[in-house]
């Protein structure tokens, strides 16, 4: 019987390994990018087109590299920066796998400009397929730049899986920010498809943020630098207003690399408890420098995955060098550091108690007398001319108009057999819940999520009939976005025009916005659009629904009426009726309970009757 175990070709080989460095466009960038950093380079360019799917160019002024240098760089294996086993764990350089070259060259076809210094003429080498196709004498600048053309042509279905221009854009964009915002005293520029995205001067970090996050945060950081023998942190965190409902604005590097640790990103958050909403997030660029011995960086290809020899100290020192800067800069609360944020901004704690407040109060409540005079408090009133003595009124006022009878509403659902309730008047609890009274108990319904359910099915019917009504503007908003913004909005555009925006793009990275679904108001379409796009950016990590159902979502929790918005008696009616006339009157589209019903039964039970 022959034997059936081969060797597979250096082509074939290469390929498979491509896709394990290669998975995307970006993925190449992140490696030339790296790549020129570790060349000693001053100033690097990024030319894309296409989404780097017909072109992707790295120039840099670094080093360059000799004529057989050249051609090494792209065999598997090869690399300058490891002569020994040891050398992995003290690894201080970007890229050092020694397979991105010839991963890029398997999958792509690659032209490479290159010269050192000292010579005075340069190499130049063309790949295609891993196979060497011209090498030759070249004039050229001193450093190197690799062009690699048409990705995955030799690989068509892995081409196949590529998303959209705009989606792979937006991959390209994060990973040059990371690169970019860890050395900021390199030049970096952006170009796409001619269009310059990003001219980032050098500079120091906190200009290098400004750069990419805007100038909008120039004010809003708080300096972190700590110093020990085993680690060092230095960066900036964005004061308790930056927080937002993603986490799109969270770096983390460990000797300058890009790092993902949802452990780190814990022990930031848990510094900045009680100051944030639980549901947010906040802003932050932060730099560890810690013996390259002390951390694992192999344990994932992308090299963005890292193991730390002792996790527990880095975090406790993170938390801690966060908590510092935070207390430092009087970010933190002044009377108490577990002070809610929200309470502590409220102008009755932020504002001084004048002498014109006190003489205003102290005349007009004989209750502050009480409390402020000493041996004063068997002088607190007993009669009707104390301050709380229409507080029987309103049980009085809910007597009456129960005698007056409600109002009797048939609703049915999919859930439910036909049912009947008999509602008397609201009552709104805290400018958040609606009690509505029963005829065997009462439901206590949430007003915001009971209005995220209407809007829900209302947008979701219209958009499965027809496109969503537009209001046009009566004096279109300019909107200026980030470049990374400003890439999610061309990805979304043809869907947010179908949900009843109607947006142009209008020159770099800023969009005309020409009208509006009909619930937005008139003045308000700006920043109705910039919360839009933060809140789908918090719904992105869930990949089973499309671009068009996440952005109804936001739209529904967008548009709804918020916690502590007070109704009318005809507001709550009308939402009640619109909740119980949905198809799913009980749950959110995430999940959450609309309301609770509270039964007679269940009411007894609560008073051990």
């Amino acid at each position: 019987m022959a034997d059936i175990i081969q060797l597979l070709p250096d082509n074939i080989a290469n390929q498979i390994a491509a896709g394990e460095v290669i998975q995307r466009p970006a993925s190449a960038v992140k490696e030339l990018l790296e790549n020129a950093v570790d060349a000693g380079a001053t100033e690097i360019k990024l030319i894309i087109a296409d989404a780097g799917k017909s072109l992707i160019q790295v120039i840099d002024n670094g080093k360059g590299m000799s004529e057989t240098d050249a051609r090494m760089a792209f065999e598997r294996h090869a690399t300058s920066k490891i002569k020994q086993i040891d050398d992995l764990f003290h690894i201080k350089t970007m890229g050092f796998r020694g397979e991105a070259l010839a991963s890029i060259a398997a999958v792509a076809q690659v032209e490479l400009k290159t010269r050192k210094p000292e010579n005075e003429t340069g190499s130049f080498i063309e790949i295609e397929n891993s196979h060497v196709i011209k090498q030759e004498v070249c004039a050229c600048a001193v450093g190197t730049s690799i062009s690699m053309k048409n990705l995955f042509f030799n690989v068509p279905a892995r081409r196949n899986f590529l998303k959209s221009n705009a989606a792979e854009m937006r991959h390209i964009i994060d990973e040059f920010i990371r690169v970019a915002m860890a050395f900021p005293q390199i030049f970096f520029s952006l170009t796409s498809n001619g269009q310059e995205v990003f001219h980032l001067e050098a500079g120091n970090v906190k200009q290098r943020i400004i750069q990419i996050m805007g100038s909008s945060y120039n004010a809003k950081m708080v300096n972190v630098k700590e110093e020990t023998d085993y680690m060092n942190i230095h960066g900036f965190i964005g004061k308790p207003e930056t927080a937002k409902k993603t986490r799109g604005d969270q770096y983390f590097f460990v000797n300058n690399r890009f790092i993902k640790s949802a452990y780190l990103n814990h022990a930031v958050n848990t510094a900045f408890e009680n100051m944030i909403a639980k549901d947010s997030f906040p802003s932050y660029v932060l730099f560890i420098d810690i013996d390259p011995s002390q951390v694992d960086i192999n344990v994932h290809p992308t090299k963005q995955e890292i193991k730390f020899e002792d996790e527990k100290i880095i975090y406790a020192f993170v938390q801690a060098a966060v908590k510092h800067a935070l207390a430092q800069f009087s970010v933190a609360p002044s009377l108490d550091f577990t002070l809610n944020a929200d309470i502590q901004s409220l102008e009755a704690v932020s504002k001084p108690f004048t002498e014109e407040k006190k003489e205003a109060v102290s005349n007009s409540s004989n209750l502050y007398k009480t409390f402020t005079q000493k041996n004063q408090a068997h002088f607190i009133e007993q009669n009707d001319s104390g301050e709380l003595k229409h507080w029987k009124s309103f049980f009085a006022e809910s007597k009456m108009q129960n005698a007056e009878g409600g109002t009797q509403l048939n609703y049915e659902n999919e859930q439910h057999s036909a049912f009947s309730v008999q509602y008397s008047a609201y009552f709104q609890l805290n400018n958040t819940y609606i009690i509505a009274t029963t005829d065997n108990g009462f439901k206590l319904v949430h007003q915001q999520l009971a209005h995220e359910r209407i809007l829900y099915e209302r947008y979701i019917t219209a958009a499965h009939n027809k496109q969503m009504p537009t209001q046009k503007t009566l004096f279109p908003a300019t909107v200026e976005l980030t470049p990374v913004d400003a890439a999610l909005m061309n990805d979304l555009l043809n869907d947010l025009n179908f949900i009843g925006y109607h947006i142009e793009p209008f020159g770099s990275n800023t969009f005309v916005i020409q009208g509006t679904p009909a619930d937005v108001l008139q003045g308000n379409e700006k920043h109705a659009l910039e919360l839009l796009l933060e809140q789908f950016k918090h719904f992105s990590s869930d990949i089973k629904f499309s671009k068009r159902e996440k952005l109804i979502r936001c739209m529904s929790r967008q548009q709804a009426i918020k916690e502590g918005q007070s109704l009318s008696q005809q507001e709550m009616q009308q939402l009640v009726t619109d909740l119980f006339n949905c198809q799913t009157p009980n749950i959110t589209p995430t999940g959450n309970p609309t309301y609770i019903d509270f039964k007679e039964d269940y009411l007894l039970r609560l008073f051990g009757k």
